[in-house]
């Protein structure tokens, strides 16, 4: 098989930050978060546009930069997101004002998502995005599908876990996890499910029924 590595560096390369978007980015090298890669945020703004969300929950913060490319795709729709750095969010709520969203539609929640999520509205949101810490990504898979709304969006960055989940000689538990997270929601009927590479992947799924 021929390698894709241009390829992929083309895709990521081909994708012009929006200035706000940039300056995130280098806040998080800074503080040494990981966010998501230009072409993976330009495919949540897609993804956002494409079911014109108006609702949005995000399990990790970061410093704000997957939380500014959703609201590029869909800027009138109100975010809710949650982080347990309450520094990070402070920068992140930066940049959303900076990005121009009023912070009536940006909230912030700082705690850990599964003690957040629970409280949370069944099938009341049109995107939720899981960029949370590696370990624990099954028990938030399951809050994710239980908040969106039917026809809503589920993504997951980082679903390949540094290229790792490709190579089956690769058998640490956050890798083994995600392999078998993206065998057991490719045969379930309840939802549809694909799988892009960009970035380190993002695990792209639509719920079919509640």
């Amino acid at each position: 098989m021929p390698s894709k590595d241009l390829s992929w560096k083309y895709i990521e390369q081909s994708v012009v930050e929006p200035d706000a978007i940039a300056a995130a980015r280098v806040t998080a090298d800074e503080l040494g978060t990981d966010p998501v890669s230009p072409a993976t945020g330009a495919q949540l703004a897609l993804m956002t546009a494409a079911v014109g969300a108006k609702t949005i929950i995000e399990i990790g913060t970061g410093v704000g930069v997957s939380g500014l490319w959703m609201l590029k795709g869909a800027p009138d729709a109100h975010l809710t997101s949650i982080d347990i750095e309450a520094d990070h969010q402070q920068a992140a709520r930066r940049f959303f004002s900076d990005a121009g969203h009023p912070a009536s539609r940006v909230r912030l929640i700082t705690g850990a998502a599964t003690e957040v999520l629970p409280r949370m509205n069944e099938s009341s949101y049109d995107v939720v995005l899981v960029d949370a810490e590696p370990k624990g990504l099954i028990d938030l898979l399951e809050h994710a599908i239980r908040l969106v709304r039917v026809g809503g969006v589920v993504l997951v960055p980082h679903a390949l876990w540094r290229d790792t989940v490709a190579d089956p000689a690769k058998r640490e538990s956050v890798t083994t996890d995600r392999r078998g997270i993206i065998a057991e929601l490719s045969q379930s009927p309840a939802v549809h499910v694909a799988l892009s590479p960009v970035g380190d992947g993002l695990l792209q799924i639509v719920k079919r029924s509640a």
